[in-house]
Order: C-alpha cells, then structure tokens, then sequence
C-alpha cells in the first residue's frame, strides 16, 4: 500500500508532456471563453446560452486539472517552488477572466424568456439551478473593470496572505526533547497516552507559535479587511451575509442551528468535567486532555488496519462505498502520514474527469485519525456520487459539505460502539463526544471569534496580544466550566487555516451544521434501513443543484425551525449520558 497519493491521473510530473503542452495553452483556453462572451448578446439567446455554458464546461475541466495538480503538489510540500509558481500564473491568468463571468451573468440575468428556454431545452434544463443562481448573482456584481481590478489584486492580496499562513504552519519548527519537529507532530501527540506527553507537547506547540504570530496576525487582518470591503461593494449587509448567500443557506437556518446549539452547551460541560475528574483534574479539563484517550482497549492501527476496519464497519450500510473505500487505499488517492513542510489537518479534494478524489490526512495510528479518514472518504463518496452531474453541476456549498463526511463519522462510531465490550465502550463513546464536542462546542467558540474578528477589523487593527484575548474569550463562552481556565489555547487563529481565505469566510458553522444534520438523517437511516440509502445518496447528488433547504426538505427537514437542531442534539444527549452513567460505574 502506498503511504503518499500518486497524482498520475492528473500528470505524471512536471515534466509529463501533457502537463508542459496544458501550462503553455492556458492562454489559448481563456481566449476561447473570452470570445464566446464577447459575442453574448448578438444572436439566439437559446443557441448564444447553450454555447456559453459548454465554453464554461470547457474551460472548467482544463483548468481543473492543471490547478488541482499544482495545488496537491503544494499541499505535500509547502516549500515546492514549481507548485507556487505554476499556481501563481493559473491565478493571475484566471483573474483576466472574472470580468468575463460577471458578463456572462449579466447576459444570463438580462434573458426575459429564460424559463420558457430552460423548459425547452433538455441540455439547459440540466442547468436550471445554476442558470436562477446566475440571476441572483448579477444582483451583486460589480462593473465589469471592477469585477477584473478585484480578481487580480485578490491574487496579491487575499490569496497570498493565506498562502503565506499555510507556509509558516507548515514550516516553523517546533522545539521537542531536543529536537526540531513540525505542528502536525506535535499536534498529533494530543492523542498520546501519556498525561507527561500530552501536556509537554501543549506547550511546545504554544512556545512555537509566537515566531510566526505577527506575520500570521497580518495574515488574518488583511483577509477580514478584504472580506469586510468586498461584501460593502457587492451590497451585502455583512461578511456573515455574504457567506450565507454564497452558501445557499438563510439566516434563519443559521439563527435556529446556533440557538440550539446555545442552549445545549452546558451539557457538553457536564461531558468535560466528568473526563477531567476521570483524569484526576480538579477545575475543568485542561486544553492538553480534551483529546486524552479513556477506558481501556484504547489501540493503534497499521494502514492496513485501518482499511480493514473502515471497509467492515461501512459494507453493511452502503456496499458501493466499501468498495470506494478499498479503491482509495489500493489506488493511492490517499498521502497518510505527516512529514517536514507538509500541510497540517486534513482535506479531500475531488476529480470528477478521473473519477477519484486525493486525500491528505496526518495519520498517527489512533481511532481519531481512523475516523479523520472516514470523514475525508465521505468527501470521496459525496463527490462520487455527483457524477451522474453535468461538470458545472459538480460544487456544493459550505455546509452540506461536511454532511456525506459527519455522516460517515456517525456511522462508524455507532457501529463500533455497538460492537464493543464494556472495556472499550468508555473509550469509543469517549472518542465520539470528543469529536462532536470539536464540531459543535469549538465550532461556536470559532464562529464567536470570528464574528469579533470580522467587527472590529472594520475601524482597527487587532495585533496577536488582542487575538489571543478574543480567542480566550470565545473558548470561555462556549466551553464555560468544561475547561480549565489555566490552560486554553490562545493561539487557534493561527493554527486553523479556515479563516485565512477571503473568499470563503466562517467556514465553521458548516461544521455545526454538518455533525447535526448528518445525526438527524442518521436517525432516519435506522428507522428505514436498506431502503433510507438510495434516498440518501439522492440527497447527496442534490447539495449540487438545490438550496440548503431544499436539500434537507428531500428528507422531509425543515432547517428553519429549532425542532429539527433540538432532536439532532438530543441524541448526543443520550451519548453524554451513557459516559457519565460509564463513568460512575467504575467509581
């Protein structure tokens, strides 16, 4: 089995003919597009749309794989100058084109008879979501000189802040027992089972951090300043509004997902302060023990392991996915373990041409980095079962992003809980209310940081001291008592990378969002077995085509109402109370 992805699919290197012949006529392929646009407005609105969309097509799938080859690359390596470079030309050349699209929307949205044309027509009818959302969207452009002036300074301004939070992530190092290690190293020995270790590497990780805090603090400044400029000139009441247009979703789904998730925090404490008395804490869990493994039959697992117990514990929910699974580790769609320069955390990121996705995890052997895997191969699954979709029907936005990869989370621990014995019951159960307390309970302290963030950048300039106060201060209003007070983590700004693209700001409600909505539909699935499975991977297919909350009506959910928030929490209530019920029986 390889330990690293192999991007063959894509190019065999740098020097692959095909990727030498691709970089050379990017130009070419741009120009092509340019000119359909420019002719928009001089014939048949049926024939002119139709020649547009397949220019799109066109254009798309060429680019897709040179930037997603270039970008994996960097991913690997942080240090890889060819990556940068070659990234750096796509970008500069596809900000020529963003005056060219806000054109083609505009052309879109001026169509009178557009319905009747999209009934007409089998190909456009494909397109019909994209096509009403090209309408919408012109409402929020800017003049086409001010549309191409914003793509390009983006390349040297918002995206570059962001790469350059990526590189330093990727390269400080990290002082330990003597040595020199990497952030995703130390991270990862949260995990360990030694209190010692644990904490040891806690504060090396914080002792690392303020050589790269001003510069990483310049980073995030400059990226909110940008977001809070652009959602003033696109009309938008707010960045927070902005994101929630871009993301398909309304604030009154948002306003009920975080009500919910308010008003349930206090039972995530309760879950925190039996753990640390566990743990022999007195005053809250410290930061360095949320991950603290627990109960007995706590194991490692070998990449092959790994394989063995995902493709097991998945076969019987959905066979096709199984097979995905064993595909992904026997086809090298995935690069597992941590190394110098290599990006922290973990993605999946899809090739509908190939029919495969690339996976990137860290993986250090425990069930959490098993599960990690099991979220980035629901990634995998959700977009396989987008490509019965057109090309253009292939992007879905933030939050039911993360619902095919909770989702599998949900799957897996359920089953392996159900499977355990009463050993390894506490530490199963203990390892799925640590993730869900990441997803739901750290997710509202991000989302309450960012929010700050976003406000005061508006009339200021926040220096590492003042975002590290902030960050403390949402840790204490989401994690209130759970949490040692001693011992937070001031620096999550800077080690997430989720807030450092100004294109895509609070990426982390989705996740909020994701852990309960994948927990509602899970409860479905047991209601209905074998046959809730094709109804779901319809759901899936449809995040590509749908609002959020058409999306969810498929399945019958209302997502405006807090009901729906409130049953989904309920069952991690449950989950609470059988640890603390575990808990007491071993005294």
């Amino acid at each position: 089995m390889n330990q690293e992805w192999s991007l063959d699919v894509l190019y065999k290197g740098y020097d692959d003919p095909d990727f030498v012949r691709d970089m050379e006529s990017l130009p070419d392929q741009i120009g092509a597009y340019r000119r359909v646009v420019s002719s928009l407005g001089e014939g048949d609105a049926k024939e002119q749309l139709t020649g547009l969309l397949k220019a799109e097509e066109e254009l798309t799938a060429f680019v897709l794989r040179l930037e997603l080859f270039l970008s994996l690359k960097q991913s690997a390596c942080s240090t890889d100058e060819q990556a940068a470079n070659g990234l750096a030309r796509i970008m500069d050349a596809l900000g020529t084109v963003k005056k060219d699209q806000a054109a083609a929307k505009r052309f879109v949205a001026s169509i009178e008879e557009l319905p009747a044309l999209i009934e007409s027509d089998t190909f456009l009818s494909q397109y019909r979501y994209q096509l009403q959302r090209a309408k919408e969207e012109a409402a929020h452009l800017l003049s086409a000189e001010a549309e191409d002036v914003m793509a390009r300074m983006d390349v040297s301004a918002g995206q570059a802040w962001g790469n350059l939070q990526s590189y330093l992530t990727s390269t400080v190092e990290v002082d330990w027992q003597g040595e020199k290690t990497n952030l995703s190293h130390i991270r990862n020995l949260a995990y360990d089972g030694d209190e010692a270790v644990r904490k040891a590497a806690y504060e090396a990780e914080l002792a690392a951090y303020p050589k790269v805090e001003g510069a990483v603090a310049f980073a995030l400044n400059n990226i909110k300043s940008q977001a809070n400029t652009e959602a003033q000139l696109r009309r938008f009441d707010s960045v927070l509004d902005m994101t929630l247009f871009q993301s398909r979703m309304s604030r009154e789904t948002l306003d009920a997902l975080m009500d919910s998730v308010q008003r349930f925090l206090p039972r995530f404490r309760q879950y925190l302060r039996a753990k640390a008395e566990v743990l022999g804490h007195s005053d809250g869990l410290p930061w360095y023990d949320l991950f603290a493994p627990m109960g007995e039959g706590e194991k490692t697992f070998t990449l092959e392991e790994a394989k063995e117990y995902l493709v097991s514990h998945f076969r019987p929910f959905a066979p096709d996915m199984a097979d995905m699974m064993e595909e992904a580790f026997d086809h090298a769609w995935i690069d597992f373990y941590p190394r110098p320069g290599k990006e922290g955390g973990a993605f999946c990121a899809g090739y509908p041409l190939g029919r495969q996705s690339f996976i990137l995890t860290n993986f250090g052997g425990k069930l959490g980095d098993v599960v990690t895997l099991a979220h980035e191969l629901g990634h995998a699954y959700h977009n396989r079962c987008l490509e019965g979709n057109r090309l253009l029907n292939m992007d879905y936005p933030m939050p039911v992003a993360e619902t095919a990869s909770t989702f599998n989370e949900t799957v897996i621990m359920s089953a392996a809980i159900a499977d355990a014995g009463e050993k390894e019951k506490l530490a199963l159960l203990d390892s799925r209310l640590s993730d869900l307390t990441q997803s739901i309970c750290d997710i509202y302290s991000r989302y309450l940081f960012e929010s700050e963030v976003v406000e005061r950048r508006k009339d200021s300039f926040l220096f590492p001291a003042r975002l590290n106060e902030l960050m403390l201060d949402a840790q204490k209003k989401s994690y209130g008592d759970g949490l040692d007070p001693q011992y937070l983590h001031p620096y999550m700004w800077v080690c997430k990378s989720h807030y450092y693209s100004a294109s895509l700001n609070f990426y982390n409600f989705p996740y909020a969002f994701g852990a309960l909505f994948a927990l509602g539909l899970y409860a479905q699935y047991q209601e209905e077995g074998e046959s809730f499975v094709p109804k779901y991977r319809a759901l899936l297919r449809a995040t590509a085509t749908a609002s959020v909350e058409d999306v969810a009506k498929t399945a019958g959910i209302d997502l405006t109402q807090t009901e729906f928030w409130d049953r989904s929490l309920a069952r991690i209530g449950e989950d609470i109370d059988t640890f603390l019920s575990l808990v007491r029986q071993k005294g």
